[in-house]
């Protein structure tokens, strides 16, 4: 049979060529359309169905759901359409051009994660002519650089449905079954601005903020005392006061300062719980003296996230990759899909070090390992005779 859509090579390629910077910066920010739309070109090529789900509230910004085969069950195999913005001095060679040197393929997103889609195409074309019991699904978010909106949206839309997922985020083809939650915070205290030569004349805001990180820092303390989990080379949850601004002169009192610090919690402690946490200890502090206090996120978060051992899913993986499911401190979708009922896991080629940044590449050495993994899960979840069931 004629093949029908490039080979690896040549769809990465493309991919790469495809500027899809997800950014909170405007200046940065771009659409993931042109991705979008021809991974629904190929994808449609080897018989899946194909829709594209704008993105509320992003315009420009779309996922795709792609499905071959009918009835409940079936493997997702997803990741995301974005990439990080860049500095084109830095890197050797083009960022949208993919190059290929020392047995690597450089270009932006090769493997966070542009690489992977051009894989799991190859394993469905790979797979083309067996029997599935379960359908096989490819899923291409949006925007998971930024605020993570395209996860969000498949939320809100509670899609896909599937029994088992892989996220395809770079791990050097070992599955991860757990990964810390990420909270990025935003603390500011308003007081009065006078001359300094007499403190009575204003309120203090840099004061009432050194009491306030004080009791935030000793807050984290008492957490790393109460939590751990083995299962990460860093056992603790970790917070840290990464930015701090107050005051415009040394002869004025502070009328405001903004604290912005990161939380990373471990597996089973709950973002909710640990802003109210805070939100305990640092209120007083503004109260007592005066102060307005503004407590809020940066940013919405990702929750923590764990796929227990004993899951199907897990079992299946260990024995493709010959691996042990570990746990990683980077944040990724795992918990949105997991959500939405699914065994959930991330695998993927790459590593994590190539990731955001200059001449980021994906070696070759593991290309035609993972296409064989991705095959043995279409086998084992979606085929009959496999392990679906």
């Amino acid at each position: 049979m004629q093949r029908p859509i490039p080979d690896i090579r040549g769809m990465l390629g493309e991919l790469v060529a495809m500027p899809s910077i997800s950014s909170v910066s405007p200046e940065w920010d771009r659409s993931n359309e042109a991705v979008i739309t021809r991974l629904a070109q190929w994808l449609g090529e080897l018989d899946f169905r194909v829709e594209t789900m704008p993105v509320p509230g992003a315009p420009g910004k779309f996922n795709l759901i792609a499905t071959r085969g009918e009835g409940p069950g079936g493997l997702v195999l997803s990741g995301h359409t974005d990439t990080v913005p860049f500095d084109d001095q830095r890197w050797q060679s083009d960022p949208f051009a993919l190059t290929e040197r020392d047995d690597r393929w450089y270009g932006l997103g090769t493997c966070d994660m542009k690489g992977f889609f051009a894989l799991a195409l190859e394993a469905a074309w790979r797979t083309r002519g067996q029997d599935m019991a379960e359908p096989l699904v490819i899923l291409a978010t949006a925007d998971e650089e930024s605020a993570m909106g395209g996860a969000r949206a498949l939320i809100e839309a509670g899609r896909p449905k599937a029994r088992h997922a892989v996220i395809g985020e770079p791990t050097e083809l070992r599955p991860v079954r757990m990964h810390k939650g990420i909270m990025m915070e935003r603390l500011v205290f308003r007081g009065q601005s006078g001359h300094s030569s007499n403190p009575a004349l204003g309120r203090n805001a840099l004061e009432g903020m050194n009491e306030a990180l004080t009791r935030i820092l000793a807050y984290r303390d008492e957490l790393q005392r109460n939590h751990r989990h083995p299962g990460f080379r860093v056992d603790y949850p970790t917070l840290n006061p990464g930015h701090i601004h107050g005051g415009d002169n040394p002869n004025r009192i502070c009328a405001e300062c903004e604290l912005h610090f990161d939380l990373r919690p471990l597996p089973g402690m709950d973002p909710g719980a640990l802003r109210r946490g805070i939100l305990e200890r640092v209120g007083p502090v503004a109260e007592q003296r005066g102060l307005s206090c503004t407590f809020e996120p940066l940013f919405d978060g990702v929750p923590p996230f764990e796929e227990p051992e004993t899951a199907r899913l897990v079992g299946i993986c260990e024995r493709l990759t010959g691996h042990a499911a570990e746990g990683v401190a980077f944040a990724t979708e795992a918990p949105f899909l997991q959500q939405l009922g699914m065994e959930t896991l991330v695998l993927g080629p790459g590593s994590i070090d190539q990731a955001h940044q200059p001449d980021e590449f994906l070696a070759l050495s593991q290309i035609e390992p993972m296409v064989t993994i991705l095959t043995g899960l279409i086998e084992q979840c979606c085929a009959k005779g496999g392990e679906s069931g």
